[in-house]
């Protein structure tokens, strides 16, 4: 009888994968964002550790209980032990600092728009592991630049509820460079009528702080790394485009963006500089 060789498929990448603990503050995160936000985190890693802090007693959390299970992810219950008092932050707390001496993990992504959480996201810092902020644009800059890089969820949201949230007297803006959603609820950018003022200034004075070759060009993703060192929570979606590309093509009559070839490959690589005065 002929013996059948035994077939091992390799699932895993050949690329290192980050070990990430995902902690969401449930009293300061919203439950609609939660497929933006996985999908969002899976961009960076695997998320080994899923867990949500809060009192699951309350009304508040009904959105969160609903979609837990389907997510897979593990509810800490915590109840207010006085008004005033929030004993969500603590256990969350201390559920970080005992994962971080497990030494298991690469990261942790931090979701909450609490600027408690600041003194955290440093000491985690400290011990060498990436953090990932997520939270609403009313979060504290204080707890943004703690992080290595800060999201805002409002880019995470479906695209439906984004519309909602525009102001009713509007018609939906539709510019060709304002990314579109899928049927599955893809996270896009928020609506034109909230998107705040394209930062001119201070995308012309990184690229100006930046090495570049002779001609004056810098490597588009190492353009786009340096952003995020000294602006963690900056972010193209943002603005209204889907990627850092778009918004440089966008600043066409400040930068000019130049694609090459790369060598054994056929990718291409994109360049941008400053374009020069006429």
């Amino acid at each position: 009888m002929a013996v059948i060789p035994r077939v091992i498929a390799k699932f895993e990448s050949d690329e290192p994968t980050l070990k990430l603990a995902v902690l969401i503050d449930a009293d300061n995160a919203q439950a609609t964002i939660i497929e933006g936000l996985l999908a969002e985190i899976a961009t960076f890693g695997e998320a080994t550790v899923k867990r949500i802090y809060g009192d699951f007693t309350s009304p508040t959390s009904a959105q969160w209980k609903k979609v837990l299970q389907t997510h897979a992810i593990k509810p800490i219950q915590q109840f207010a032990y006085t008004t005033g008092k929030n004993a969500t932050d603590s256990t969350l707390i201390i559920d970080a600092m005992d994962l971080l001496y497990t030494r298991r993990f690469d990261g942790f992504c931090l979701v909450s728009s609490d600027s408690d959480f600041t003194g955290l996201a440093l000491r985690i810092r400290e011990e060498g592991l990436t953090v990932l902020g997520f939270g609403e644009q009313k979060t504290p800059e204080a707890f943004r630049n703690a992080c290595h890089k800060f999201i805002f969820t409002e880019v995470l949201k479906p695209v439906s509820l984004q519309k909602t949230s525009a102001s009713p007297s509007q018609a939906p803006a539709t510019p060709t460079t304002q990314p579109t959603s899928s049927t599955s609820g893809e996270p896009v950018a928020p609506p034109k009528s909230s998107q705040p003022a394209l930062p001119r200034k201070f995308i012309l004075e990184a690229l100006g702080s930046i090495q570049y070759d002779d001609a004056g060009w810098v490597h588009l993703g190492v353009f786009g790394s340096y952003l995020t060192k000294i602006k963690p929570d900056f972010d193209p979606r943002l603005y209204g485009f889907k990627k850092l590309s778009d918004l440089v093509k966008a600043m066409g009559n400040d930068l000019e963006i130049e694609a090459r070839k790369t060598a054994g490959s056929s990718a291409k690589a994109l360049y941008v500089r400053r374009r020069a005065a006429p």
